[in-house]
């Protein structure tokens, strides 16, 4: 009962959160454009269609992309063209009247327009995202991981419930101002007109993400409200138990504050969990947490083709090689984020390439991944000699203060060690807006911007459109689009429009891949050969805006761009 009520609160606080902001037009309007007699039922239906969808979306929206073969988009987009639907529906009264048909039966002693409510309240929990807090992540993980009891559905409904009820004050204020308003009740008819533009236009908007800007320049007001009820060590106890992986009995990982410049104890560290293999170690043993107690241990979580992860193996390795005589042990725990990263001889290979000298553990099973928590790409986790985690820190930066409690903790193991003189690499950290991650495979394409939508598995000839929007791609000529990556055929092309320092592509296949910038700049030829991995098709000296358009030979694949 106490992660329930838990649930509804959180799901209230998100429903206020900033990340909301885009749909409370959309409700409001809908409140808005209903008779003044059922304005009570039109809200509740919004409402109890957006409770239904969104704890659909979040606790099966991945068992039915993937059993229906569905682009990762596909439920989005159906909740966008539910809306524009709908809009044109209070348009043209005889199309709203037919779409509401098949939903009679969920609302049938209702009004008509209760009916058009619950088809606005599916839409709108397809396309709505809150700010996600430890709550909300732990049912969106337990969902993709399809381990979903009766309690998860009992959270989720909470949560859906409680990030609701800030919803239907918004539709029932609507509601009010067209009944106290007399001159706008009389004009009923032209009303539901204005409100069918503005869902239409609404739902345009959120397709196009106009209001990712506005939501990152509005200021985080409920992340303290959102901490102090779900960060609290008894939730997140509760959370784990939820999910089924509590760490220890005298402490978990979720205690520590990632971060923290001071040491912590966050509770006994993890073994290494179902291991596929180990590289660099004596013959290939494996190592464990209880083997290297006395040691000072630096887990890291990385992955190869992951530029994020390179940025930070300079660091990582240097820690290695400067303090591996004074007792620092550094596991890097490879887990996999692409199906070519779970080939042993890939990792080893790619291993080899970046100079990673030290023990990896391939983590192809998610078994360590998970025994951590962990949710991230680059992950560290500082242990000390008793094998206590005393700090962790999730992606780039951090590197001074990662390194000097390193330095505590040897001392702490060996007192009167002198130690050498610090590393002193440079920080690279993006500081600058970047494009974000772009991948090329149907399975989790997002930011594809073509006229011809992508068909899976099958070899489709498409055209550039005539404009490309920011931070998006597109494709030319032939290719074929699979779950991962795209492979191209004859006269295949990519188009990206950049804003960044580098970019980079994760290639794999034999080929060529000739680069221009279109800035007069002379084109650069890349050739992509053996396994995959990352390869850089753009650097300047600082951070530029621009479009990138790059000829593939055919039989080049390419799987995720990223940008620094």
């Amino acid at each position: 009962m106490t992660l329930i009520l838990i649930a509804i609160v959180a799901g209230l606080i998100a429903g206020i959160s900033p990340c909301v902001l885009p749909v409370l037009p959309v409700v409001f309007v809908a409140g808005a454009t209903t008779k003044s007699r059922s304005s009570w039922r039109r809200a509740l239906s919004i409402v109890f269609g957006l409770i239904v969808s969104f704890s659909i979306l979040i606790l099966a929206g991945a068992e039915i992309v993937s059993q229906f073969h569905l682009p990762q988009q596909f439920l989005r987009d159906l909740g966008i063209a539910l809306l524009i639907v709908v809009g044109v529906g209070l348009l043209l009264p005889n199309l709203g009247m037919w779409l509401e048909r098949p939903f009679a039966r969920f609302v049938a002693r209702q009004p008509r327009l209760s009916r058009g409510g619950f088809v606005i309240g599916l839409a709108l929990g397809l396309v709505f995202v809150p700010c996600a807090g430890p709550v909300l992540s732990t049912i969106i993980v337990l969902g993709a991981k399809e381990q979903v009891s009766l309690m998860t559905l009992l959270v989720t409904l909470a949560f859906s419930i409680g990030a609701a009820v800030p919803l239907l004050i918004v539709a029932l204020a609507g509601s009010a101002l067209v009944e106290r308003a007399r001159s706008l009740r009389q004009k009923g008819p032209m009303l539901r007109r204005i409100g069918g533009v503005v869902l239409i236009v609404m739902a345009i908007a959120i397709s196009t993400n106009v209001f990712n800007s506005l939501q990152a320049d509005v200021p985080g007001y409920t992340n303290a409200l959102q901490q102090h009820v779900e960060g609290s060590s008894s939730v997140r106890k509760q959370l784990e138990s939820l999910n089924g992986n509590v760490q220890s009995s005298d402490g978990s990982l979720s205690s520590c504050v990632p971060g923290d410049p001071n040491l912590q104890s966050c509770g006994n560290a993890p073994n290494f969990t179902d291991i596929t293999a180990w590289l660099n170690t004596p013959g290939g043993k494996p190592l464990s947490i209880k083997g290297l107690r006395g040691k000072v241990v630096l887990v890291d979580f990385w992955t190869y083709s992951c530029i994020n992860c390179e940025r930070t193996l300079p660091h990582v390795e240097a820690w290695y090689n400067r303090y591996k005589t004074d007792g620092l042990v550094v596991v890097g725990v490879h887990t996999p984020e692409f199906g070519f990263e779970h080939v042993v001889r890939n990792v080893r290979a790619e291993s080899k390439s970046l100079g990673v000298d030290y023990p990896v553990a391939v983590d192809d099973n998610y078994g360590t991944w998970d025994a951590y928590n962990n949710e991230y790409w680059p992950a560290d986790y500082l242990i000390d000699a008793n094998g206590v985690v005393r700090h962790d820190e999730f992606g780039e930066g951090g590197y001074a203060l990662t390194e000097n409690l390193i330095r505590k903790l040897l001392v702490d193991a060996h007192p009167g060690l002198k130690l050498p003189p610090r590393t002193n690499l440079p920080n690279l950290t993006p500081t600058q807006p970047t494009n974000p991650e772009s991948y090329v495979g149907y399975e989790r394409i997002q930011y594809l911007q073509n006229t011809t939508a992508p068909v899976q598995n099958q070899a489709v000839t498409y055209q550039f459109p005539k404009s490309l929007t920011s931070d998006y791609f597109a494709f030319s000529g032939v290719w074929t689009d699979h779950s991962q990556e795209a492979t191209a055929g004859r006269h295949a092309k990519l188009e990206l429009s950049y804003e960044a320092q580098d970019v980079y592509l994760v290639m794999g296949g034999s080929g060529t891949v000739t680069v221009s910038d279109g800035n007069g700049t002379a084109p650069q030829t890349i050739h992509v050969e053996g396994v995959p991995r990352l390869y850089t098709l753009f650097h300047v000296k600082s951070t530029s805006v621009g479009t990138l358009v790059m000829k593939v030979s055919k039989g080049v694949q390419a799987y995720d761009f990223t940008f620094g």
